[in-house]
């Protein structure tokens, strides 16, 4: 019997062809940490949704907890489908550990926002957060 050797193959990927793939690499590799990371995001959405709907009416908090949760559940998938769906989980990754809210964050939540509400994903992007924030405040007055 013959020694066999293990030999590997290095295949010249062209650059054009590793700039379009590595991102779908790299996207794939870090949405598990994304999902991994779900279950916090929802607790923390959970969280702001009862305290900004309470204003801090013990017994409205109390009422407020279930539609919230609810709430929160989709919010939560949304938010790390439409990080990874955007190929930016690596930059959102990075402003999360600095506990920054930046751009590449804005662009998931207007994406997110757009398709919860049956939008194309990209139909708000060129409308600033904040605008969007006082939007819906004044539906609620």
């Amino acid at each position: 019997m013959g020694g066999k050797t293990n030999q590997s193959y290095a295949v010249a990927v062209p650059q054009p062809i590793r700039a379009l793939v590595a991102p779908v690499l790299l996207t794939s590799l870090l949405l598990p940490v994304l999902q991994l990371m779900r279950p916090q995001l929802e607790q923390r959405l959970k969280t702001v949704c009862v305290e900004t709907g309470a204003s801090g009416n013990a017994a409205l908090a109390a009422k407020l907890e279930g539609p919230c949760a609810q709430l929160a559940r989709p919010t939560s998938q949304c938010l790390v489908q439409e990080t990874a769906d955007s190929g930016r989980s690596l930059a959102i990754l990075g402003e999360m550990v600095r506990g920054d809210f930046g751009a590449d964050s804005e662009v998931v939540v207007k994406r997110c926002l757009a398709r919860m509400l049956g939008l194309p994903a990209d139909s708000l992007q060129a409308v600033p957060l904040k605008e969007l924030a006082q939007g819906f405040a004044k539906t609620r007055r």
